[in-house]
């Protein structure tokens, strides 16, 4: 009885509660929680090296980080010294050889990383003394040695030749310059030229200028004891040599002065890179700085921000818009907002954007917008406090940046303060669409007519026109003819000749391809095999396992994804049928095919051949080659565009092959380096079943 009796006692208690409770209602927020931050020790050394020290025994982690605050640096002609230097250290030491140190690292299952002005280091705190003295090491004494700086140059040029066709990298690149001008350390940028002129003795040099202790912070947390540290310190960084980097100047950015649209044609371009951009005079230790941070996170800041809602989900313009509010002591900071979007909707994407803009600094943001992205931020604040490097980060702040003692301490009770006006005032004053600079990098044949009609507030925006290296230039000329007694054919003849001519295409029964690419640190490998017989056999493997495959045996096919085969219907053959010859080309002479007119590829004259709907190939004006084809297909409700680029043609058997083959499909790019082809040899019937 007694249990009966306290059984219902409990649900009669349940069920008041629940009457009581409006749950149509949100709960009231409660006050900010008490951040307990504990402050760091620190002491100095004579060299002028300052190190803090926050001890955390909650895991037996320790992490170690060398931050060198010096002004940004301007290294001109030789615009990637700093690069090199960074690449650099790490080697190893004086006294220890690379593959030695790597190999001790690896065994104490540490981390050391360098830039060309700081270090990072963790572990297990029992290996943090054998840990500091490695990094110590590597850094006062580094072993620059010739070998590894030739090798370090090569990574460097390669990567930036495989940027020269990045969208991506171009409106970087020149949203940057544009911004800061190229006499400016966050205007200029690497070249080839720029990086071949660095040698081994001004690596030296900038390490010898910069790598030094005068502005120096050492920020050590984990689980050590703060005596331990400073004896460990002394013992390790005292050898620094006391010294002061250099002082210069350089020139003073400043906004444009009326709106503009600065346009950079990139012909191989399958979407528009936006970047609507103005300079902002923001510090951490501003009054207003967490308000601006509010305005900026509810415009871009993610997938709840206006930007993203806008171009994405109600437009489809785009896989994402966001926009980022910098901060420096330094210099002028950037606010950005940018987008890639389909090249149809590029000017519609720019004035979406703009008005986005005006609309935060002219009309309140919402109660809901505001909570929601308050406790956004609270959320990340307390997750990051999970992680020793934020510790870090958050001493060296206060510190560096001028900022109270207590910054992060009251981080969250001043961000539940922040009210709807203060983030109005904060978008009025850091978003200036009255001298606001949009850098649209694109396909300017299909998408400059359109923006130089873009509209805002009833005025028409102006355009200017740059190269992909900043440089002002004049506007493309897209209504270039071809000779009166070219047609499609004849530019199918020239390529046909240039690679070697009928004869030897037509000796050609088979040919077989290799090639690697990389894309996000995974490595892809295609294998390509064709006959006379229209017999064709393309496989992309990922560590050895088939990703994608296509056979067609010259009458039916199939084709397999991540292991789902599935055969090819009556369109799929008839469009993979007239690329299963070894050289399509000798087709197309007979096929309904037309002379759409020239237009640049990489900055040299082309011929355009529509080939289909789909599909249209580019062939060099002077040399015949095939230089780009770019495909459009339907997916998911939305076209793509593929585009693939042929370079690097070497002779095999009498007959020119593109040895790179770069493929640029939406936001991906990856190119494929051939290393083998065979002709006639190393294809069989078995390869098409």
């Amino acid at each position: 009885m007694k249990n009966i009796f306290t059984t219902l006692f409990l649900l009669a208690f349940v069920l008041v509660g629940q009457a009581q409770i409006d749950r149509s209602q949100m709960p009231e927020a409660g006050p900010a929680p008490e951040i307990n931050l504990k402050d760091p020790q620190t002491f100095e050394l004579r060299n002028g090296l300052k190190v803090l020290v926050v001890e955390n025994h909650k895991l037996p982690r320790v992490s170690i980080q060398l931050s060198i605050d010096n002004p940004p640096v301007l290294e001109g002609a030789k615009a990637g010294v700093s690069v090199l230097t960074g690449s650099l250290l790490g080697k190893g030491s004086k006294n220890i050889k690379k593959d030695d140190f790597n190999e001790e690292v690896d065994f104490l299952g540490a981390r050391i990383n360098f830039g060309s002005q700081s270090a990072f280091a963790s572990s297990l705190s029992k290996y943090f003394p054998r840990v500091l003295e490695l990094m110590a090491d590597a850094g006062l004494n580094p072993n620059f040695t010739q070998d590894e700086f030739d090798k370090e140059k090569q990574k460097i040029i390669t990567s930036l030749k495989s940027e020269e066709k990045s969208v991506s990298a171009i409106s970087g690149r020149v949203g940057l310059a544009l911004a800061y001008t190229k006499k400016h350390p966050y205007g200029e940028f690497m070249t080839e030229e720029s990086v071949n002129k660095v040698t081994l003795t001004d690596v030296i040099q900038f390490y010898e200028d910069y790598f030094v202790p005068a502005n120096a912070y050492l920020v050590i947390v984990g689980d050590i004891k703060f005596n331990d540290v400073k004896t460990l310190v002394e013992e390790q960084f005292t050898p620094w040599t006391k010294a002061v980097p250099p002082s210069f100047g350089f020139s003073k950015p400043a906004d444009v002065q009326y709106t503009q649209i600065n346009f950079v044609d990139v012909p191989n371009a399958v979407q528009s890179e936006i970047t609507v951009e103005n300079l902002v005079s923001l510090q951490k230790k501003d009054p207003d700085f967490l308000s601006a941070l509010m305005a900026n996170e509810i415009l871009g800041g993610g997938g709840e921000g206006r930007l993203f809602l806008n171009l994405r989900e109600d437009k489809a313009y785009t896989y994402g818009s966001y926009s980022r509010l910098g901060n420096d002591k330094y210099v002028p900071a950037r606010f950005r907002a940018t987008a890639s979007v389909r090249n149809a909707v590029t000017d519609s994407s720019v004035v979406e954007i703009l008005k986005e803009i005006e609309r935060i600094r002219t009309e309140p943001v919402t109660k809901e917008e505001l909570e929601n992205t308050k406790a956004k931020y609270t959320g990340r604040f307390v997750m990051a406090l999970e992680d020793p490097s934020t510790i870090a980060d958050y001493a060296l702040d206060i510190e560096t940046e001028g900022l109270p003692k207590d910054f992060y301490k009251t981080y969250l009770e001043r961000i539940n303060a922040i009210t709807i006006e203060d983030v109005q005032q904060a978008a009025e004053k850091y978003l200036k669409p009255n001298n606001i600079r949009i850098v649209v990098a694109g396909k300017g044949s299909e998408i400059l007519e359109n923006l130089e009609n873009v509209t805002f507030k009833g005025k028409k925006i102006p355009v200017k026109y740059f190269d992909k290296y900043a440089n002002a230039t004049e506007k493309p000329d897209y209504n270039a003819s071809p000779p009166a007694d070219f047609n499609a054919q004849t530019v199918l003849n020239n390529y046909i000749k240039a690679i070697g001519g009928k004869e030897k295409l037509a000796g050609v029964k088979s040919y077989f391809l290799l090639a690697e690419a990389e894309m996000q640190g995974m490595k892809l490998n295609l294998e390509v095999k064709k006959t006379a017989k229209d017999q064709f056999m393309q496989d992309v493997k990922v560590a050895g396992n088939s990703m994608s495959k296509q056979v067609f045996n010259g009458d039916k096919g199939y084709m397999v994804m991540q292991g789902q085969r599935k055969d090819m219907g009556p369109e799929e053959i008839v469009k993979v049928k007239d690329e299963a010859a070894p050289f399509p080309e000798l087709n197309y002479l007979n096929s309904d095919i037309s002379l759409e007119g020239v237009e640049s590829i990489d900055g040299k004259k082309a011929y355009k051949l529509k080939i289909s709907a789909e599909k249209t190939v580019f062939y060099d004006a002077e040399s015949g080659l095939k230089v780009q084809e770019t495909t459009t297909a339907e997916m998911g409700g939305q076209t793509m565009t593929s585009t693939i680029n042929y370079m690097d043609y070497k002779e095999v058997s009498g007959i020119q092959f593109p040895f790179i083959m770069a493929q640029t499909v939406g936001p991906q790019r990856f190119e494929f380096i051939v290393s083998e082809i065979k002709v006639n040899e190393g294809v069989s019937e078995t390869d098409f079943e």
